[in-house]
């Protein structure tokens, strides 16, 4: 049985996942430290998980498995998610693979060390756009075919 799995701190996807699992008639998770409204909808269980690093994101981890569908930004979630054989978007609808899972974490690592080594360094990070959310609707309909069938 496929569930979603939605990293929801600072995910600016939640009412698409919402949408879209309800039209597939999937159970979705929306895992917080808390804040997050919580959604009436009875395939939606909001997940409120302690204060601490990474605390949702091994809640997550520990659950997502194959057939899985799981909403992250987070690369390192995202690998052991893939690992355990989830199928796993960002919020851009990029699709994080067995294929691909090295390239994005090497290149995080890269980019951490070079923010690290200049203090002076701003910015890099592209803002959310129509487009990216046009994208995302449009892979999270695909994997979640995909995975159900």
């Amino acid at each position: 049985m496929t569930s979603i799995y939605v990293d929801a701190d600072a995910c600016p996807v939640k009412a698409e996942v919402e949408r879209v699992g309800t039209r597939h008639k999937v159970k979705i998770y929306v895992v917080s430290n808390g804040g997050l409204r919580p959604s009436q909808n009875p395939l939606v269980e909001n997940v409120i998980v302690p204060e601490g690093p990474d605390v949702a994101d091994m809640w997550i981890a520990d659950r997502a498995g194959t057939g899985d569908v799981v909403i992250t930004g987070d690369i390192p979630l995202a690998a052991k998610c893939v690992e355990a054989g989830a199928r796993v978007l960002k919020h851009n609808g990029e699709a994080l693979t067995s294929a691909n899972i090295g390239n994005v974490l090497a290149t995080r690592d890269l980019m951490t060390d070079l923010r690290a080594a200049d203090p002076f360094r701003q910015g890099g990070g592209k803002g959310f756009t129509k487009a990216d959310r046009s994208r995302f609707l449009d892979a999270l309909e695909r994997v979640l075919r995909a995975a159900k069938g």
